[in-house]
């Protein structure tokens, strides 16, 4: 399990290094456009092990971890349990076992009570999820690495460190998105 947790570290250290060397090679270069996700390198890194430690703890749970579909995604700490579980008390024990990860400061239970979705359902999902980064990609308003993305059932959800204007543009594109059900705002402002 450590050694599991030491690769996953470097990893995302290996990552964040080489973006800054590509800013640097390209701000020597003359390029003055450099995109920088306002998390801190070690918040980056806690929450990648905040999502691994939990779904780790998922799975160790065999009961939930066969009955249900959850996705687990951490931004700046604060966790977001998406997808689908059978019973209230499954529920109960996923929300307690997401926040009793270390630096867990907040979850945000977004599972319906259902059987788990269809591959049709997700790819749908994952499609809506598509088309929102790369309509994030060409906006001006709103930096795409300064807001994740997850979308569950046809609804977005919008994570992120941003501005209200950041927000409000993010959450306009999301809406204009085909399939889009509802969107919530889970954002943290600046």
């Amino acid at each position: 399990m450590k050694n599991i947790l030491y690769i996953a570290v470097l990893g995302i250290l290996s990552w964040q290094l080489q973006g800054c060397a590509a800013g640097a090679v390209g701000a020597a270069g003359g390029s003055t456009t450099v995109v920088l996700d306002r998390r801190t390198t070690g918040t980056l890194v806690d929450d990648q092990l905040i999502e691994f430690k939990t779904i780790d703890a998922f799975h160790k749970d065999k009961t939930l971890w066969k009955r249900s579909h959850i996705n687990v995604t951490s931004y700046n700490n604060i966790v977001l349990l998406s997808g689908e579980i059978p019973e209230e008390n499954l529920k109960r024990r996923a929300v307690a076992l997401a926040g009793g990860i270390e630096k867990v400061r907040q979850v945000h239970d977004e599972t319906a009570l259902a059987a788990p979705s269809s591959l049709l359902a997700r790819s749908s999902d994952t499609w809506i999820t598509s088309k929102l980064k790369a309509s994030l990609l060409q906006a001006k308003a709103v930096t795409a690495i300064r807001v994740k993305v997850v979308t569950e059932r046809g609804i977005v959800y919008l994570l992120g460190l941003v501005s209200q204007a950041e927000a409000e543009a993010a959450t306009e594109l999301a809406r204009q998105i085909s399939g889009v059900q509802r969107v919530v705002k889970l954002f943290e402002y600046r």
